[in-house]
């Protein structure tokens, strides 16, 4: 029954199930709770503020951002309470048990109800725009300012964990000392508790993982930092009476600090106390749909068998006919390495694979085009800095790749011949060239003579929504964030996203009439739109009604290669190319155009938002066409170009590209 329960809340529910021992509050909260109460002892004995111990226990040591006190406001501070005297009640062998105390200020916030975030305040408070925090000595709340020190930031980012630990240990500054005496103890806690709530050392670190949001478990930092070194250290503070408890380590810590792998996570398994040996997963059937589970320190890294592999991409194999591809971008951005990259994939798919799957080792799928070059400063050639203007037939030269419509709009002003002018000419033409790329390798996955399926975990944004619309299948996690985004930066999506949604309003259309499908479509990608969850982007025409949503995201690979290989199966055949799909018109261009005047007029929008809804319209409407004008895709691809390159040229859309890179924020102008 425990089996069949287990299988059932792995792939139906997507959760993570550890088989706990039956102690109070199990393993996650077992162990997350004293790290906290842990933090909160040493925080005290160094004399720090609840904001500075926050800013010290959160992404710096690789935790959430909520880091310590503002995960117990998220928690509830009642919550968080409740489970504090569990502990006290019913732990009284605990060698810690007098820690198991809530605090007196804790409990004051929560007599006067302040609980956390469900009643807006607790241990901080937002007034206004403003972050306040308790002031233990005030009884009162200030303004949020916990800094960590500079030399601090930068011993943290050390990628060596043995000498960052080393470092921790040996700084006299007393925000060194705290981290390690919060490691310490944490280390120290796991390792005489580990035999009495877990089976294995496995268990418990991902039990942490999974409930706290840790990137790595206390038994795989340790083993990183270097398992004899920190053994000695913990026995050393525990001798000198700096630890919070005097007991010993157990004797099995020691017997692996002498051992040749110092390791409690191998390729074999983990470390399990009762057999003295390593314990492999879990054999239930279940598992065998998570190809690559959730890795941990010590176990195999490898993907599969490369076919190629470029500095962008690696397409890969298991053994089986269906073909892999993963980018090696940061977040997945697509720039054109990759778009080669994908266009390489494809070729070898159709001449060797039955199928191709795009799979991400990691979240996200993508971010998006990388926008690098649209941030770009157009760059002189040295040469030319005395250089006389280019006469017009250069110029000329320099514009061949634009359109006339595309002349006449973006670059009216190069026509006066100044040098920066050109400059900016030839980067534009670099962009068309990147978007007319683009456009052809969303093209190539639609039309690939082998299925294409694109597994979706995590963001999916503007470019990489458009390689999951193009692609035959989509399988998406539960948590995956999609959508066609790039009205926020000031641009429109130009690498076949809104041709795609002028295609689907055609097939979809009631009556014979694409508008209606179109606003809505319309207002999803003007709106910059994003779907929060994988249903969610059913509803707004991200993911089509055939396209897959699994709850498990390591399931997720199983899931896509199953698709991927039934399209294959059933004698895969691409679809012909729409030449004939009826478009709304200048008679739809005029309705949104009325739509965005009363929203630009009442505030809601402003006038370049207004510009870029105009812009939209006219592309996903198919131009200044009578209604009811059949065109092929190659028209709305066009007119994609034309006004990605318009927009661009533009003096706030290249504010609002540089401000999101700079700040990854948008900005309204």
């Amino acid at each position: 029954m425990l089996d069949h329960l287990e299988e059932f809340l792995v792939t139906y529910m997507g959760k993570g199930v550890i088989r706990a021992k039956d102690t109070p509050n199990f393993i996650a909260n077992r162990i997350g709770v004293f790290s906290l109460l842990a933090t909160m002892h040493h925080g005290k004995e160094f004399g720090f503020g609840l904001d500075l111990v926050d800013a010290l226990t959160g992404s710096l040591i690789d935790r959430p951002k909520s880091a310590t006190f503002r995960t117990a406001d998220v928690v509830g501070l009642d919550t968080l309470a409740h489970v504090v005297n569990t502990m006290r009640d019913t732990l009284t062998d605990d060698a810690w048990h007098k820690y198991f105390v809530v605090p007196d200020w804790l409990q004051a916030l929560i007599d006067d109800g302040a609980l956390g975030q469900k009643v807006k305040r607790g241990v901080y408070q937002k007034i206004g725009k403003e972050i306040h925090v308790l002031d233990l000595a005030s009884k009162s709340y200030r303004l949020s300012a916990g800094e960590v020190e500079e030399a601090i930031k930068n011993l943290l980012k050390y990628n060596n964990p043995p000498e960052k630990f080393r470092e921790l240990r040996d700084n006299h500054h007393p925000q060194a000392q705290f981290l390690w005496s919060i490691f310490r103890d944490l280390f120290h806690y796991c390792a005489v508790q580990l035999e009495s709530i877990a089976d294995n050392t496995r268990d418990l670190d991902l039990a942490v993982r999974w409930g706290f949001g840790w990137t790595q478990g206390p038994f795989e930092i340790w083993q990183a930092a270097g398992w004899k070194q920190i053994a000695n250290w913990i026995n050393e503070d525990i001798a000198a009476g700096k630890s919070m408890s005097q007991v010993p380590l157990p004797d099995w810590v020691m017997t692996i600090a002498e051992s040749e792998l110092q390791s409690v996570h191998t390729v074999k398994g983990s470390f399990t106390p009762a057999a003295k040996t390593t314990q492999g997963r879990s054999t239930l059937p279940v598992y065998r749909r998570q190809l690559f589970p959730d890795r941990l320190i010590g176990e195999d890294a490898s993907y599969g068998e490369t076919i190629f592999e470029t500095d962008a991409v690696r397409m890969w194999h298991m053994g089986d006919r269906i073909a892999i591809l993963s980018f090696k971008s940061k977040m997945h951005t697509i720039g054109i390495d990759v778009l080669e990259g994908v266009q390489q994939a494809i070729t070898e798919a159709e001449q060797n694979w039955n199928a191709l799957v795009i799979w991400q080792t990691e979240p996200p799928f993508s971010a998006g085009a990388n926008l690098k070059k649209v941030t770009e400063k157009p760059k002189s050639d040295p040469a030319q800095k005395n250089a006389p203007p280019p006469t017009p037939s250069a110029l000329d030269k320099i514009l061949k790749n634009f359109k006339k419509t595309a002349q006449a709009t973006v670059l009216k002003a190069a026509r006066e011949l100044d040098l920066a002018d050109v400059l900016m000419a030839k980067k534009l033409a670099e962009v068309e060239s990147m978007v007319k790329q683009f456009q052809q390798t969303s093209q190539a996955l639609r039309y690939s003579m082998v299925p294409t399926v694109a597994a979706v975990d995590g963001l999916a944004l503007g470019g990489g929504c458009e390689f999951v619309m193009h692609c035959d299948r989509a399988v998406a996690t539960l948590e995956t964030y999609i959508g066609l985004v790039e009205a926020g930066v000031g641009l429109l999506p130009a690498g076949g996203g809104c041709k795609e949604f002028a295609l689907r309003s055609a097939q979809n259309a009631l009556e014979g009439d694409p508008f209606p499908q179109l606003k809505l479509y319309f207002q999803t990608v003007a709106m910059a739109e994003m779907a929060k969850s994988g249903e969610q982007a059913k509803q707004l025409g991200f993911l089509r009604a055939a396209d897959q949503v699994v709850m498990h995201r390591f399931e997720l690979l199983h899931v896509a290669k199953a698709q991927a290989l039934a399209l294959a199966e059933a004698g895969y055949r691409p679809p012909l190319r729409a030449r004939q799909i009826q478009v709304a018109g200048n008679t739809g261009i005029a309705t949104i155009q009325s739509l965005l005047v009363n929203m630009r007029e009442g505030g809601f929008i402003s006038e370049h938002d207004h510009l870029i809804g105009e812009k939209i319209a006219h592309v996903m409407c198919g131009g200044d066409l009578t209604p009811g004008s059949l065109v092929d895709e190659d028209w709305l691809l066009e007119l994609e170009r034309v006004g990605f390159l318009e927009l661009l040229a533009t003096e706030k859309t290249q504010a609002r590209v540089e401000h999101t890179m700079k700040t990854g924020k948008p900005l309204r102008n």
